[in-house]
């Protein structure tokens, strides 16, 4: 097979979004923490709504990015609270995989904290190839071609193949 079409995991990322309640972002930040052992960082409002009482500048969540090793031990932890399980509708056509976990006290390993309370948190995996460095660069950033890309199959294999998933059909 061409080395140039290994997948791997370019990065995790875990999110909570808070809403208005800095009660409940601070507790979203002391979460993410404790799960991945690296500094959050809170995510402000870019545009105004006031029906929501929303404001530029306004944080509304807080959100963690692993990658490398690290990103690939959370990953394996973060699974065994959705038992290994996955839907076909998780993965995007792009190659992205994201799941959401209900309780992080399903997270195997975790203890419950009544400092935070009870609180679900969003992952996101970004698959990548060797290549994809093109679309980031700063001379000459290009597209990556079509025939690169990541499709929703190989994503699903991939994970299938690396992380023992079991991908349920649903409509």
């Amino acid at each position: 097979m061409n080395p140039m079409k290994n997948i791997r995991i370019e990065k995790v990322t875990l999110n909570i979004g808070a809403g208005k309640s800095q009660d409940k972002l601070e507790k979203g930040v002391k979460l993410l923490s404790t799960i991945s052992h690296a500094t959050p960082v809170k995510t402000v409002t870019q545009k105004r709504i006031a029906q929501w009482g929303l404001r530029p500048g306004l944080p509304i969540g807080c959100k963690v990015t692993l990658r490398g090793e690290e990103a690939n031990k959370l990953l394996v932890v973060l699974l065994g609270a959705k038992d290994q399980k996955l839907s076909s509708r998780q993965f995007d056509n792009e190659g992205n995989v994201a799941f959401g976990i209900h309780e992080y006290i399903d997270i195997p390993g975790s203890k419950y904290d009544p400092a935070i309370g009870v609180m679900g948190l969003q992952v996101c995996i970004t698959l990548e190839r060797p290549g994809f460095s093109i679309r980031k660069r700063r001379l000459r950033s290009a597209r990556v071609p079509a025939n690169h890309r990541i499709k929703r199959q190989e994503a699903i294999d991939f994970m299938k193949e690396n992380f023992k998933v079991l991908i349920s059909e649903e409509q």
